[in-house]
């Protein structure tokens, strides 16, 4: 029997469209035609300022392991829709393209290329789907997660979701994705295993439900894990008996062992009221380093709630909020050709649309981040792949909301935001580790992005300009398309 807990090969997680047109590309001899796609989304989540990059390691593990095997083509033969020559074509494929995509981590905005792929046509399209679900879902995980960091401060944020998770593959990446964004730990296991994640968790309501009392559960608790005695506190009454009992064993079984009471969980119940009653019951047996950590429903709205109540909480676990970015649950990558190759050259293409969010950026292009001589970011600038960016210059750049307007960057500094990641289907880059990348993300929203774009309610919109060529270009190709 055939189980999502088996060694997989995940070549197959694609729309079936991605099979039909490479079969019709095949029949047409468009195999070795190049083709160019971006990977790009519309809006921020929650409609926040900006997002974060997360799932490239994943993309990067798929590509390396892109194969069909016989079982997958004969599954595909039964369907009775491919040639047989194509048939055979897929058990000896493997990719042959040029990938490039913003380092993961990377701070992004709407509407510009975090991936870029430069490959034979069938090769681009086989791929999609599966870039697409890493990057939608792990983006959208590192983006949330990192929303209910800024909201908790300096207070650690641990992943409590993989209960509530979409499924296990979810709970695991998901633990991943939101250790970029900022979580100190994770509850899920494998995770830590696998991505070298610090775990951490305690006692759920059913041990203290075991034993004959509350007491003998948080007693034989403390005695099995005296150096990280943390007690749930809420199973029948968190200030008459949850508190007392836990300073009870903190008195009575951790100080003759020479050990402290590492902390209490509340997870129910009016969190700012009881966190601040029971720090006085704590505080008044000399229990002031004995930390008060909070879970139930936690998102980065009820922690700022509970800060600006002068809740006395020092760490929170957050589960199904988290894991399912509960409040704005679609990410909305997009992957679209954006040039084909002809005649020794690229032709760029665009997609038309009655909905403007949905017109596409024609062509091969490069994506720089600006720069002002404070090192703060003030724009993402969009160009043609040929042209020459300079330091310092003044540089002419189009606003395409107000088009008209006359603008240039003055003494600015232009960081490209794309790395080669393949090149001819061989790996070239160099996977940071998950602590870096996590880093990375801290280290730009410290040094480098703007605290208006980072406000939960009306945040800056951090502009995306163009240069004139880029402009030109799209509005050719708009104007070419809706000629009579």
């Amino acid at each position: 029997m055939s189980t999502q807990f088996n060694e997989r090969n995940i070549s197959m997680v694609m729309d079936m469209y991605e099979l039909t047109m490479a079969n019709g590309y095949f029949r047409e001899e468009y195999q070795d035609t190049l083709a160019v796609f971006d990977v790009f989304y519309r809006n921020n989540p929650d409609n926040a300022g900006y997002a974060i990059f997360a799932g490239l390691e994943q993309v990067v593990e798929y590509i390396q392991n892109l194969h069909f095997s016989e079982e997958d083509v004969e599954y595909l033969r039964s369907q009775n829709l491919f040639s047989e020559a194509f048939l055979q074509y897929l058990l000896a494929f493997k990719f042959r393209g040029d990938i490039y995509a913003m380092p993961e981590g990377t701070v992004m905005y709407p509407n510009e290329p975090i991936m870029t792929v430069v490959a034979p046509l069938i090769d681009a399209q086989l791929i999609e789907t599966t870039i697409l679900l890493e990057i939608n879902h792990q983006s959208l995980i590192a983006t949330k997660t990192n929303r209910i960091v800024q909201a908790a401060g300096k207070k650690p944020v641990s992943d409590f979701g993989a209960r509530r998770a979409h499924n296990v593959d979810a709970a695991v990446y998901g633990a991943r994705a939101a250790y970029i964004g900022g979580a100190a730990s994770t509850a899920t296991v494998l995770a830590g295993k696998m991505f070298g994640i610090p775990i951490s968790g305690t006692m759920a309501h059913s041990w203290v439900m075991t034993f004959e009392s509350e007491f003998d559960a948080f007693k034989t608790y403390a005695e099995t894990y005296p150096d990280a005695a943390l007690l749930l506190v809420d199973t029948y009454d968190v200030l008459k008996s949850g508190v007392p009992n836990a300073i009870r064993v903190a008195k009575e079984i951790l100080e003759p062992m020479g050990k402290r009471l590492k902390g209490i969980r509340l997870d129910s119940g009016d969190l700012a009221y009881l966190s601040k009653e029971a720090r006085k019951l704590l505080d008044a047996e000399g229990l002031e380093d004995c930390i008060i950590v909070a879970s139930n429903s936690l998102d980065e709205y009820t922690i700022t709630s509970l800060g600006r109540q002068g809740a006395m909480l020092d760490s929170y676990g957050v589960g199904e909020r988290l894991i399912t970015s509960y409040s704005s649950p679609v990410f909305g990558a997009v992957y679209k050709m954006v040039a084909i190759q002809k005649d020794g050259g690229f032709v760029p293409k665009i997609k038309v649309s009655e909905t403007i969010e949905k017109i596409t950026n024609p062509g091969m292009k490069e994506i720089y981040r600006v720069y002002d001589a404070e090192g703060k970011a003030v724009a993402d600038y969009l160009t043609l792949k040929e042209e020459k960016i300079v330091d310092g210059e003044s540089i002419r750049y189009i606003d395409p909301l107000k088009y008209w307007k006359n603008r240039s960057f003055v003494n600015c500094t232009f960081k490209p935001l794309q790395k080669q990641i393949f090149r001819n289907g061989e790996l070239v880059y160099d996977l940071p580790p998950l602590e870096e990348i996590k880093a990375y993300v801290r280290a730009q929203l410290t040094n480098e992005i703007w605290e208006e774009e980072q406000r939960f309610e009306n945040s800056h919109t951090h502009y995306l300009d163009m240069s004139p060529a880029m402009f030109e270009l799209k509005m050719g190709l708009l104007h070419e398309a809706n000629k009579d």
